[in-house]
C-alpha cells in the first residue's frame, strides 16, 4: 500500500473541476493506485507518470513515486494538456 500525498497544485486542479462523475471516476483511480494497481499509466519522463483515465475529455494526473512507499500526485489535466 502507498501513501499518497497530493500537492496544492492538483488539489487546485481537482476542486475546480466541474464533472462529478470525472472526479468520482479519479477519486477511483487514485485509490487503485494507492493499493498498488496503477491500470493505465505511462512514463512521461524524468520519474513522471501519466495516470489515464478515460471519462471526458481524457483526464491525465501526474505524478512521482517517492521511495517504496509514497506517491505523490503533482497535477491533473486532460489529454489536451
Amino acid at each position: 500500500m502507498f501513501d499518497v500525498r497530493k500537492t496544492d497544485e492538483f488539489e487546485r486542479w481537482f476542486s475546480r473541476l466541474r464533472d462529478q462523475q470525472a472526479k468520482a471516476r479519479i477519486n477511483i483511480r487514485i485509490r487503485r493506485l494507492s493499493l498498488g494497481n496503477p491500470g493505465d499509466v505511462r512514463p512521461v519522463g524524468g520519474g513522471v507518470s501519466e495516470l489515464r483515465i478515460d471519462v471526458g475529455p481524457g483526464y491525465r494526473v501526474y505524478f512521482v513515486r517517492c521511495g517504496q512507499s509514497a506517491i505523490v500526485l503533482l497535477a491533473g489535466g486532460d489529454k489536451n494538456t
